[in-house]
């Protein structure tokens, strides 16, 4: 399997909202040009970014709009449903829970953890609440790779680390700790801390500009 460029990873679901859009709108074929201009993308990049869909537009037509839906969805791996834990059952934990988005993009969560003896055995969303000393058992019998991390910071890498230690493989940290793991284990990391730091500035910003 071809390595996709971290950049064109980011760009592609850009991409298919507009081509969901598209579609709604009844439309069948797509320029790169008009994506280009939905997903504020130059028109070259976008080329770029498709080429690794492995599909053909028509010169001066475009692209069928659901065979390329479907060859992003493909490379995005969205068409194949991974089952994942979760571990930290707070506000932003049961928030993913909640978010029916996840599974359309091929991400099930069937399982969640806490140390708060009061969630054990709870249902939330339809997923059960195991306390964390079912984790390493479930993880080792259900041979699940990814692993969510909503928990305080403080104990984040040490979750992390049992996660490694019972297979995990991937891990989508929401918590501000960068994790110390090998090589080999994948790492995405949303730091909403740096996002919401941005934000405030350029708010800021704004304002001040605007009452100088």
């Amino acid at each position: 399997m071809e390595a996709i460029p971290l950049l064109t990873l980011k760009r592609l679901p850009q991409y298919l909202e507009a081509l969901y859009r598209f579609k709604r709108a009844g439309l069948k074929m797509v320029s790169a040009t008009k994506i280009a201009v939905f997903t504020d993308v130059h028109m070259t990049q976008v080329r770029k970014d498709l080429a690794y869909t492995g599909v053909v537009g028509t010169p001066k037509i475009g692209h069928r709009i659901d065979t390329l839906i479907q060859a992003i969805e493909q490379c995005l791996n969205w068409n194949d449903i991974s089952s994942c834990f979760l571990v930290g059952v707070g506000h932003l934990g049961k928030a993913l829970m909640g978010y029916s988005e996840l599974s359309k993009k091929g991400l099930r969560i069937i399982a969640a953890f806490d140390n708060n003896p009061e969630l054990a055995g709870s249902y939330y969303q339809g997923i059960q609440i195991q306390p964390m000393s079912k984790f390493s058992n479930l993880l080792s019998r259900l041979h699940v790779h990814i692993g969510i991390l909503t928990v305080p910071a403080e104990v984040a890498q040490t979750i992390a680390d049992e996660m490694v230690a019972n297979g995990i493989l991937a891990i989508w940290n929401f918590t501000p700790t960068k994790l110390n793991v090998t090589e080999d284990i994948i790492v995405e990391n949303i730091d909403m801390s740096s996002s919401l730091a941005v934000l405030s500035r350029r708010v800021a910003e704004r304002l001040h500009h605007l009452n100088s």
